[in-house]
């Protein structure tokens, strides 16, 4: 049988030959059920993972996403079993700043941090780091307080969705090392596809580093690229753009209250003595905006590294008798194809709400599977996108309302200056 009529592989494995290979899992997970294979134009790297279970291109239930989250955050436990001071965890922009708080959260982490690439005036640089393959390369630290946000000695879980070679986590462990040096790391992610060589290269950084760095995933893999993967991507015509509905859909803007000092995700360092305020931060929020909701089911969005804190909105809207899917916009631009077998089926792009930032967002799927009416959308925000770009032509709401999409937005009014001068 030839891949292109066995509709029973994903299409870029069918048509393309791009093919992801399970390797191993302790818990039961296969690769093939977490990520599935897309494209994008990227001369460093034409393929893109596609986690099923991240809620970042795919809308994914929030309970599931929380439980692949707290499944990582067991495996770091095993690891780490005998450690009682505590453990500090990192997680990557921008995919993986929700899951790494999920992380955090289950191993009840002394503090949790995850870099940024959006520049705060009056947080200084702490920390940076490259990450070679993607869109946007730069990784930086702001802690708010670098010896309680970033504290040393203690083990350290570096979170991301996916290890492709491992480069980018050890660079990340050689900065951190530098600034504030451990004798422990573990390195996560939903799916580590390194090869044999690549694992090798961290047991020599370790040993360089006089250190101890595991790693743990939910299954381990290979990707199995064709030689001319990236001129074939680039070759494939352009994906269609979203078609205008006959009516456009509505906005309606709501405004959440955020308490002072409580800080809205791990930017500049969420610390254990955080969960409890944030908790209830959490609760309120969603009972402000469940009146503004339908009875179908709303896809809740954050904005790029906002993560877990719209995903926690949705579990709380969820857990009301809202049923709510979760994802996130990105800054990476994948290839969109409305075919079936493939993860990503249509696709938005928009101006950068946040001015500074410059360049163009991408959102993708953004709708309830199976339902041919478009899924009303909750778009959580911070104060930074919180923008003419955001909603004028061009923008992100725009985009959706363009299409007949019902956007709610909801403008979380927290503020990182608060986190100096609270009671942290």
């Amino acid at each position: 049988m030839s891949r292109a009529t066995d509709r029973r592989l994903p299409w870029a494995t069918a048509e393309l030959g791009l093919v992801l290979e399970h390797g191993t899992s302790s818990v039961g997970r296969r690769v093939g059920d977490l990520v599935q294979p897309g494209l994008r134009r990227n001369p460093r790297r034409a393929h893109l993972l596609v986690s099923t279970v991240l809620g970042k291109h795919i809308p994914q239930d929030p309970a599931e996403v929380i439980r692949a989250g707290e499944l990582l955050g067991s495996l770091c436990a095993d690891v780490l079993a005998g450690h009682d001071d505590g453990v500090v965890v990192l997680g990557f922009a921008e995919t993986a700043t929700g899951l790494g708080h999920c992380v955090a959260t289950r191993l009840g982490a002394r503090s949790y941090i995850h870099s940024t690439r959006r520049p705060v005036e009056g947080f200084g640089v702490h920390g940076e780091f490259e990450e070679g393959h993607s869109h946007a390369t730069d990784h930086r630290l702001l802690p708010t307080d670098p010896d309680r946000d970033l504290p040393p000695y203690l083990p350290m879980v570096l979170v991301d969705d996916e290890i492709s070679t491992g480069t980018t986590a050890l660079g990340a462990i050689r900065a951190v090392h530098a600034l504030a040096p451990r004798a422990r790391y573990v390195i996560a992610s939903l799916v580590d596809m390194r090869s044999a060589d690549q694992r090798r290269e961290t047991d020599r950084v370790a040993a360089e580093l006089g250190v101890v760095i595991d790693s743990v995933s939910l299954a381990t893999g290979t990707v199995h690229l064709p030689d001319d993967i990236i001129a074939v991507v680039e070759a494939l015509p352009a994906a269609p753009a979203p078609v205008d509905a006959p009516h456009r859909g509505t906005v309606t803007r709501v405004d959440v209250p955020w308490p002072a000092g409580v800080p809205d995700g791990g930017r500049h360092g969420f610390r254990a003595e955080d969960v409890g305020a944030f908790d209830a931060a959490v609760e309120e929020s969603a009972d402000l905006l469940r009146p503004h909701l339908g009875a179908g089911t709303t896809v809740v969005i954050g904005h790029e590294e906002l993560m877990y804190l719209p995903l926690r909105i949705a579990r709380a809207l969820s857990d009301r008798g809202t049923p709510t899917l979760f994802q996130t916009t990105t800054r990476s631009p994948a290839h969109v194809l409305d075919e079936p077998g493939y993860p990503l089926r249509r696709g938005f792009s928009f101006v950068a709400p946040e001015p500074a930032a410059g360049g163009r967002r991408h959102l993708y799927n953004a709708r309830v599977p199976d339902e041919a009416a478009p899924s009303p959308v909750l778009l959580v925000v911070d104060p930074p996108a919180d923008t003419e770009a955001l909603t004028g032509p061009d923008g992100l709401v725009d985009a959706l309302t363009r299409t007949g999409i019902d956007v709610t937005v909801a403008v979380v009014a927290s503020d990182p200056h608060s986190l100096r001068t609270g009671s942290r």
